[in-house]
């Protein structure tokens, strides 16, 4: 081989290696754009914890409109036996495609009297908190089991089924 050749083959490499370095500059580039994306999402959930706000409420002082006007509605309220007042918080965290998980999760429960005022003012944590497995089994139901094609054509015949020449008078006002 003449040295022309060879001057141009160096050439042609020199350009592929150009394009291969050009082509993992791209890629790194790329692959730092999203590494933001797999951050984890943070999220509040239900009622916001001040905790200068929750300790500013004292039994046998407070009473259900001080309380309302301290920390706002509560999340919910008990139906059955003494009056309580709930108010849930959470904090989730979520990498992307995986479930939301709970990094904080807090009640306060203000009950009161029969008088209107606060009677206790408890506070739970995340140790109380239950977690269920939910079963994927279906619940079975009377009845019988309908395909896709008899969902799809079973109407069929059946609506407007007795109107069809059977009617008397044959127009709207019976003529």
């Amino acid at each position: 081989m003449d040295g022309y050749g060879l001057a141009q083959m160096e050439k042609a490499g020199a350009m592929n290696f150009g394009k291969r370095k050009a082509r993992a500059a791209m890629l790194l580039a790329a692959a730092t754009m999203l590494l933001p994306a797999c951050s984890a999402i943070r999220e509040s959930r239900g009622y916001i914890v001040d905790p200068t706000l929750t300790a500013l409420i004292q039994p046998k002082i407070d009473n259900q409109q001080s309380v309302e006007g301290t920390l706002g509605r509560p999340t919910f309220t008990s139906q059955f036996g003494t009056p309580t007042w709930y108010y849930v918080s959470s904090i989730t965290g979520q990498r992307p495609f995986n479930r939301p998980r709970i990094k904080d999760h807090s009640v306060l429960a203000v009950t009161f009297d029969a008088n209107g005022r606060v009677s206790e003012v408890t506070r739970s944590g995340a140790e109380q908190v239950v977690y269920l497995d939910p079963n994927g089994n279906k619940t079975p139901t009377l009845g019988r089991e309908r395909g896709f094609l008899e969902d799809l054509f079973g109407n069929i015949g059946q609506v407007g089924g007795a109107g069809v020449g059977g009617a008397p008078g044959g127009g709207p006002n019976g003529q």
